[in-house]
């Protein structure tokens, strides 16, 4: 036994124990999470109850069962609750999403068994999802144009005219974001010119007619696409679908409001399934609503990329030029060691604080200063002033420039000196050396602190609060009018997302599973960041393989 131990066999099994046991949970928590999250999108049986109260008195309630719990009976007694003849010890009772949220006082409502009646599933009870106010669950009556009723399927015409709506919504979308949006973004570049030539005194009245006659250009342009754009909304709003609701009475839902229908208690398993992939594709790549506790989260997405992108790009030559100088050129003294020590201690600083240092440094004394020097007509307004997706960029760049600049040293570090001598003998410069062997040989480990600060930085939120991330953005920071890209905008995140919906929804119920699904989102952005990182580093690895030789 003895020979064993010393053999270092059981530190080996040990060791294998404890990775696959970590391996183990973080792939059941990641299963936990996208079960949890995408189980949210999957079409739900529609239920209709009938239900009696202690009085006698019955009355109908529909809606999809979102939670269930097993509660004792001593403390539904406890609450007040008579409970006569019930002789278990415990009783269930349902979490029921009711939908219908202008005429139904309570989203979610908890229905206990010992009050249910009988409850069915209505081949044809429909789930239509609005922009506003949540679902609406009922039986569809009729569809009607101008309040006059369609005749042919019921279903076919209402499938039929909400993608009508939806061609309609599309195009009042581009309209709004696209030609409108141009207008509205000339119209403030002509405002801030007029103030730039008042401030500088050079505001002549040749320059301010000429402004004056592109102003009004502009806004007779606006009031043509404006006119389009309230003559597609009134054609948005023609037709309408009547639904019969719980309470027994028909409710007419205009179909400019609505964005899909469904009736999931009549599909068989190929629809769910396409219904399924369909609702993940519109969570993909729509907008939020109703707080963030319904829709999409592509401005989400497209903040959380951006803003890595953006940050790897600032970091990765601060953190390499950093590391050369260290490792390269910086003399063996007490001075470069405590540079160096000071660069590890970095890595330990708590994100809240570089979010601290983002804010008062980069927003507040560098953006200020860039509104004042290059900005003074639109004070006291502030573009760079205020915090944006340039300044969370490069918070996070500092944040991560540790993992940077320790990774690419380790690389630096394992080249051989006999390369760089070799290379010296035969008449290279030492410049040279550096550009044409010594950091291809370390780019495999240049893309593994990348690839470091990449996970690192995608799941920051603390500091991200602080220098640029909002509940909601109006505009993403890539859009078509000129410079392009905004880098003063603020943005979306999912992080920020993730903590928004859980914490501070109006709705808890509604948001817990959204929740879940994003987070599962954010593991996935990170992990295909991550991937395209590994993939490039092993390029290069393959790449300047003939230089380790």
């Amino acid at each position: 036994m003895s020979k064993w131990f010393k053999s270092g066999t059981p530190w080996i099994w040990m060791t294998g124990g404890a990775v696959s046991l970590s391996l183990v949970a973080v792939l059941g928590l990641l299963l936990m999470i996208g079960w949890r999250g995408l189980t949210y999108f999957w079409p739900h049986t529609i239920y209709e109850w009938q239900l009696s109260t202690p009085e006698g008195e019955r009355y109908t309630v529909i809606g999809e069962i979102h939670d269930r719990e097993a509660v004792p009976v001593a403390q539904l007694r406890g609450a007040g609750l008579t409970l006569e003849g019930v002789t278990e010890d415990t009783l269930t009772r349902y979490l029921v999403k009711t939908g219908n949220r202008e005429f139904v006082p309570l989203d979610f409502r908890w229905i206990l068994e010992t009050n249910i009646v009988s409850r069915s599933e209505p081949v044809n009870m429909a789930v239509i999802e609005r922009s506003h106010n949540g679902n609406f669950y009922g039986y569809v009556e009729r569809v009607q144009e101008n309040d006059s009723a369609v005749s042919g399927d019921v279903r076919e015409q209402l499938l039929a005219r909400i993608a009508r709506v939806d061609e309609l919504n599309e195009r009042m979308e581009d309209l709004q974001k696209g030609e409108i949006g141009s207008i509205n973004h000339q119209l403030e570049r002509l405002r801030l010119k007029q103030r730039k030539l008042d401030l500088d005194g050079e505001l002549t009245d040749e320059a301010l007619a000429a402004i004056q006659a592109e102003e009004e250009q502009l806004r007779a342009d606006y009031k043509v696409l404006e006119k389009e754009l309230f003559a597609l909304r009134d054609e948005a709003r023609r037709d309408s679908v009547v639904v019969r609701d719980m309470r027994g009475q028909e409710v007419t839902i205009s179909l400019g409001e609505v964005l899909d229908v469904a009736w999931p208690n009549n599909m068989n398993l190929l629809a769910q399934t396409g219904h399924w992939f369909g609702e993940i594709g519109k969570f993909v790549s729509g907008e939020p609503r109703e707080a963030n506790t319904e829709g999409g989260v592509f401005p989400a997405i497209f903040g959380t990329v951006f803003m890595v992108i953006l940050m790897a790009i600032i970091v990765t030559p601060l953190g390499v030029v950093a590391a050369i100088y260290l490792h390269e050129y910086a003399g063996k003294n007490s001075l470069t060691k405590i540079i160096r020590i000071a660069v590890i201690n970095l890595a330990g600083v708590p994100s809240i604080v570089y979010g601290v240092f983002g804010l008062g440094f980069f927003v507040y004394m560098l953006g200020g200063s860039l509104d004042r020097l290059f900005y003074p007509e639109a004070l006291p307004s502030p573009t760079f002033g205020s915090p944006g997706v340039l300044w969370s960029a490069l918070t996070l760049a500092i944040l991560t420039l540790p993992v940077v600049i320790v990774s690419t040293e380790e690389g630096l570090s394992r080249i051989p000196s006999s390369v760089r001598q070799g290379s010296l003998a035969l008449g290279a410069t030492k410049a040279e050396t550096l550009w044409r062997i010594i950091i291809p040989m370390a780019s495999p480990a240049i893309m593994t602190g990348l690839i470091l600060a990449i996970a690192r930085a995608a799941g920051e939120v603390a500091p991200l609060m602080l220098v640029g991330v909002v509940k909601l953005a109006p505009n993403l920071p890539v859009d078509g009018n000129f410079p392009y890209l905004h880098l003063d905008r603020k943005f979306m995140h999912l992080g920020f997302h993730i903590y928004d919906v859980g914490f501070q929804s109006p709705n808890v119920e509604a948001a817990r599973p959204l929740v879940y699904a994003t987070s599962f989102l954010l593991v996935t952005v990170i992990v295909g960041l991550n991937l395209t990182a590994i993939g490039i580093r092993n390029h290069l690895r393959e790449k300047f393989r003939s230089l380790d030789q």
